[in-house]
């Protein structure tokens, strides 16, 4: 998936409707995991960046925070809006996270999972999340460590490659957040102090070789991107091929593993 995908609001809005009805299944646990990062409580402020539909915010507004979440994607925002509903305090709206739409020292706390490492000017967006918090404020941003290291990647890819032989697992990419030094250097360049890159490694399982390809399918924008591009015929040809492959290669509920970097810091 290219880094500068989410700066293009179209991949998003094709994704977002799949990314609520399927992302959860993978991304719940890292959604959690972020929130063990902060204390939380009934006056908290906090702002998610690159919110997608949700999840964090949800999570963070079920502690008892205000939390405001901000998305490039309408599509996105109107998932996230929906089903936020029964929470209150969370304010959504679509804007861009490396030009955040807030004053400085707003936050107590500020989130980005998965969304600021496609930033196309991620200096940006770290220096934009470090401004809006106040002094002593927590960041907390989420990225993908190497797909190579992720047994539930390698599934993908291999149903991927058996339904499109020109599909690549993704190479390491020395120069992005999967790289911890990069990340760290990031962090520290827009003022966060005490900077720390943690790994967490979630695993999910499903219930069959349908439910594994819907999941990571619908929840891709890289995806959504190339089911468009090759029309609808074409894609539920390759969606039969791989999961013709993932009913031969994986056994229903067999853990997967996949891992995330996180990165933590203060601002000063």
């Amino acid at each position: 998936m290219s880094e500068q995908l989410s700066s293009v609001v179209r991949p998003w809005d094709l994704v977002a409707q799949g990314y609520a009805e399927t992302g959860a299944a993978v991304l719940a646990p890292f959604a959690a995991h972020a929130l063990e990062y902060l204390t939380i409580g009934s006056e908290s402020e906090i702002v998610d960046v690159a919110a997608g539909t949700g999840l964090s915010s949800i999570a963070a507004a079920e502690l008892g925070a205000r939390v405001h979440a901000i998305d490039l994607s309408p599509s996105m925002i109107d998932q996230l809006v929906a089903a936020a509903a029964a929470h209150p305090t969370i304010v959504a709206q679509v804007g861009d996270g490396q030009d955040l739409p807030y004053e400085d020292n707003r936050f107590d706390a500020g989130l980005s999972l998965f969304g600021l490492m496609f930033f196309a000017d991620r200096a940006k967006g770290f220096a934009e999340l470090s401004r809006v918090l106040r002094p002593g404020g927590t960041a907390v941003v989420a990225a993908w460590a190497p797909a190579a290291e992720s047994s539930l990647m390698r599934a993908l890819f291999g149903a991927l490659t058996a339904a499109d032989p020109t599909a690549t697992l993704p190479q390491p990419d020395s120069r992005s957040l999967e790289n911890p030094r990069v990340f760290d250097a990031e962090m520290r360049a827009a003022g966060l102090l005490d900077v720390r890159i943690e790994q967490y490694t979630a695993e999910v399982r499903f219930p069959d070789a349908t439910a594994l390809w819907e999941a990571l399918t619908r929840s891709s924008a890289a995806l959504a991107v190339v089911r468009d591009e090759v029309g609808e015929p074409e894609w539920q040809r390759r969606s039969a091929a791989a999961i013709d492959h993932l009913t031969v290669t994986y056994r229903p509920n067999t853990p997967l593993r996949t891992t995330a970097l996180f990165g933590i810091g203060t601002a000063p």
